[in-house]
């Protein structure tokens, strides 16, 4: 029997501990500093074993556990993959992350590659789905002697329709600093032959409407760097390449005001504690308390009775309420109230949208092709994100186990020997992208 470690027992853990619970010839152990969440993943299982672990008090315990494993997947925080890595790398272990490759994991191929074994990294939603999805495309033209000109993608994590009752169209379902830190992210990508590059702190100016059938308009607004995964996809777009995300209209406009208020300062601060949010709004203002809503509408180029000034007032930052205690940031502030307010009721669904553009060159005709995903989470139960986000690393676990995934180094599932199987097998469990193809008119 194979024995995998899981090391971390979050929110999207879940769906992965069941597909691999129900796997005959597997024996999952999951790691996590809150014994409790590992206990509940793995119940009374006969092929589960849970365990208290942290890695952050307990590293020298990281070989032992790693050593008794054949694969281990790391659902950490990803600053501690690299050292998850490296324990793998000695003991010979294969090793599954849902997180982004940082510079540090590539350099590891060659010693990996020589180890015999995987890394499989970027293989969760975005980044994961949105690869396989992709490169299934761009293979299947590359097969037909089409050549990509354009590449559109869009994705986003949000409320079902029906659970979209606040004025900011987003909830969270754990901590909100990740979302609204890439709100600092400066972009590049290609546009219409123009390449673009915008700072972070103009990052909320950039955005537009994008339509998804069925759905509606939803914001859309640039993520990062576009421009390496033209070599990723193995495509040289001449007009776009571009990755953005989706929100719903609102959004952009008022996360752009609460930067310019301060709000996504992460610099450590003296004097927060005893302050209201009105005391606080005040100063970052400059305006006098009695009149905050109408200065703080001055300072940030607005009319008093502006939409996105209610949304400010929404979150409270205009009331009397104490900041949250444990504010060190002007970051922590603003994310606890989030945090507070933006979360997922009981019975509420989310929404997941992957939605990418192709146009493709043939020597007599141009073609349009969408590939489309929309998943919702299960009321009271799976959320989409923990499902889109588990379900292709819990598949990928299984094949790199049974020997259906052969490749070794650090690889991303842009390879056919890994999109295809995954991809086949999450469509039988529902999470499906449907590809539509026309001819663009001459």
């Amino acid at each position: 029997m194979k024995s995998v470690l899981i090391l971390g027992a979050g929110l999207v853990a879940g769906p992965m501990v069941r597909y691999l619970l129900e796997q005959p010839d597997i024996h999952t152990t999951v790691a996590s500093r809150t014994a409790s969440k590992a206990s509940a993943l793995i119940g009374d299982h006969p092929r589960g074993t849970a365990l208290a672990f942290d890695i952050a008090e307990e590293s020298a315990g990281l070989n032992q556990l790693v050593q008794q494993a054949d694969l281990v997947v790391s659902l950490l925080p990803y600053t501690y993959h690299l050292q998850v890595a490296h324990s793998c790398l000695q003991h010979g272990k294969h090793l599954v992350t849902t997180s982004y490759v940082k510079p540090e994991m590539q350099a590891l191929d060659a010693a990996v590659r020589q180890a015999g074994v995987i890394f499989l990294n970027e293989i969760g939603l975005d980044p994961g789905i949105d690869h396989m999805s992709a490169k299934r495309v761009v293979d299947a033209i590359r097969q037909r002697r089409g050549e990509i000109t354009t590449f559109v993608s869009y994705c986003g994590g949000l409320p079902a329709p029906e659970a979209n009752t606040n004025p900011l169209g987003y909830k969270f379902s754990w901590s909100p600093r990740g979302v609204v830190m890439a709100g600092k992210n400066p972009a590049k990508y290609l546009w219409e032959g123009k390449r673009i590059s915008i700072p972070g702190e103009e990052l909320f100016d950039h955005y537009w409407p994008v339509e998804i059938e069925g759905l509606g308009t939803f914001e859309g607004y640039p993520n990062r760097d576009s421009m390496p995964y033209a070599e990723i996809y193995g495509i040289e777009p001449t007009h776009t390449m571009f990755r953005g995300t989706l929100r719903y209209p609102g959004w952009c406009a008022t996360l752009k005001k609460i930067a310019e208020l301060g709000l996504l300062d992460d610099t450590v601060r003296t004097d927060l504690a005893g302050s209201t949010f009105a005391q606080l709004t005040s100063r970052l203002a400059g305006v006098q308390p009695r009149e905050l809503r109408t200065g703080l509408a001055a300072q940030l180029g607005l009319p008093p009775s502006s939409p996105i000034m209610d949304n400010l007032a929404w979150l409270g930052l205009l009331g009397d309420d104490p900041l949250p205690a444990t504010a060190n940031t002007l970051m922590d502030v603003l994310t606890g109230r989030m945090l507070q307010l933006m979360v997922y009721q009981p019975g509420e669904r989310d929404l997941i949208v992957l939605y990418d553009v192709f146009y493709a060159r043939y020597s007599d005709r141009t073609e349009r092709t969408t590939s489309t995903l929309v998943a919702f989470g299960i009321p009271n139960g799976d959320s989409a994100m923990a499902r889109t986000v588990s379900l292709p690393a819990a598949i990928g676990v299984r094949l790199i186990l049974n020997g259906k995934i052969t490749a070794r180094g650090v690889h991303v599932p842009v390879i056919p020997e890994i999109y295809n199987p995954v991809l086949d097998e999450l469509e039988a469990l529902g999470i499906r992208c449907v590809e539509e193809t026309t001819v663009v008119p001459s």
